[in-house]
């Protein structure tokens, strides 16, 4: 019987899992490998960092909803990969054996790379959950003392859509509480300008986002490299153009929230000849690794060159239509090597995002990711708030009922209309 294993349970394995016994069916087994024994909706934390949203609205146990499907579950970190024998090692000490591994195991959260930055150090983080809470924990004692507030995205960050959520929501919550008067609010961000995203901007978002950041009177300094914080400052060096330091900023905090660089997990990253530098696993144009092939992997963990060189080093986002497509593709590339078929399936590459402001939202559509591009649309308006809330219980339900369908497309592209912009 043919083991497929998957690592990570997140955005990526879950959907992987399903899709993946829903194709093999009683012909082969398929596991699941995570540290937590529940799954995350990482979209869902910039709410429950200021108390939107209790940690049992977005999360729930792994073991039952995979074990409806007949899919088995380990709650261990897998320490080693052992190509040469396909077999994991498991933290307890366990070896596991695989015929094909799926990696979706998320990113590494570099805020080593920063002196004073990540949960341990002197700056909030809404990457994880356990992040949200403690962040919501350190939000209830700044309303007690209000004052100045810094959000922003590190250098060789890849993922600001959240950055910027977190900032429209403070100020959101902050006026909800009549205090917003007593709160300094400033932006940093690598990206060379306001609404760039990894993604050379799309749309007018570069006028949109601008836009509203002045209206809700936050200050923004872009191509920012933050060298070090303390628990009152954010050092940063801005640049121009042409990558030089034109300034160096120190920006008061009483909080503080900046998202990190990411990395690949250890145990992928060391396996020598799968991953980039970094520790991003290589993939063909069917997710598979060039050297081992019968490795596959899917969503944030994968190596993708940025979309353009920015005067401070900014990586290319993974969104969730993005990474259901690469789940699609591997699932049917893993089924047709079985068959003995050569793999031809290929991921879409379009990214689709849902950003919620508070109280009203912006939405972007790039197809392809990078550009040119056949669209390129951006709008704002309260229907994204009320449609991130909507899908948010929509994805939660089917992953826990065990769904095989690719929820992304089947809600985003035809729910909301956007089906008309493929």
């Amino acid at each position: 019987m043919t083991h497929v294993i998957v690592i990570g349970a997140g955005t990526g394995g879950m959907p992987a899992a399903y899709e993946m016994k829903a194709a093999l069916g009683s012909a082969g087994k398929v596991t699941v490998i995570n540290p937590s024994t529940h799954f995350q909706f990482v979209p869902s934390n910039p709410w429950l960092a200021v108390g939107w949203r209790d940690r049992e609205d977005i999360t729930f146990l792994i073991e039952p909803a995979l074990a409806k499907k007949k899919i088995d579950f380990i709650a261990q970190a897998v320490t080693e990969i052992k190509t040469e024998n396909n077999q994991l090692i498991l933290a307890n000490g366990e070896a596991i054996n695989y015929d094909y591994l799926i990696i979706t195991t998320g990113p590494k959260l570099a805020f080593d790379e920063i002196e004073g930055t990540g949960p341990d150090g002197f700056t909030q983080s809404i990457c994880t959950t356990d992040h949200a809470q403690q962040a919501f924990s350190q939000y209830k004692k700044f309303v007690k003392n209000p004052g100045p507030i810094v959000v922003g995205a590190a250098q060789m960050a890849s993922c600001f859509g959240p950055a910027y959520e977190f900032a429209f929501i403070l100020d959101t919550d902050l006026r909800k509480r009549k205090i917003r008067d007593q709160v300094p609010m400033t932006y940093i961000t690598s990206e060379p300008y306001i609404g760039h995203l990894g993604l050379g901007g799309v749309g007018d978002s570069k006028g949109m986002l601008e836009s509203e950041l002045r209206s809700r009177h936050i200050k923004w300094i872009t191509n920012a490299k933050i060298t070090k914080v303390d628990e009152k400052i954010v050092y940063v060096a801005e640049h121009d153009s042409n990558g030089e330091v034109i300034k160096e900023h120190e920006v008061e905090h009483n909080y503080a929230m900046i998202l990190p660089a990411f990395k690949g997990v250890d145990a992928v990253a060391n396996v020598e000849g799968l991953c980039n530098p970094r520790g991003f696993v290589f993939i063909d144009e069917f997710q598979r690794s060039p050297k081992f092939h019968n490795i596959y992997s899917a969503g944030v963990c994968i190596a993708i060159p940025p979309v353009e060189v920015t005067p401070v080093p900014t990586g290319a986002p993974k969104t969730g239509y993005m990474i259901e497509s690469m789940v699609t593709a591997t699932v049917a590339n893993i089924k047709a090597t079985i068959n003995g078929k050569t793999p031809n399936s290929r991921a879409t590459w379009n990214a689709i995002c849902l950003a919620d402001m508070g109280d009203t939202g912006a939405a972007f559509v790039a197809l392809p990711q990078i550009p040119p591009r056949n669209v390129n649309w951006f709008k704002k308006g309260k229907w994204v708030h009320y449609a991130k809330v909507a899908f948010e219980k929509y994805f939660i339900n089917k992953l826990k009922k065990g769904t095989s369908e690719p929820i992304y497309e089947k809600v985003l592209l035809k729910r909301l209309g956007i089906e008309r912009l493929k």
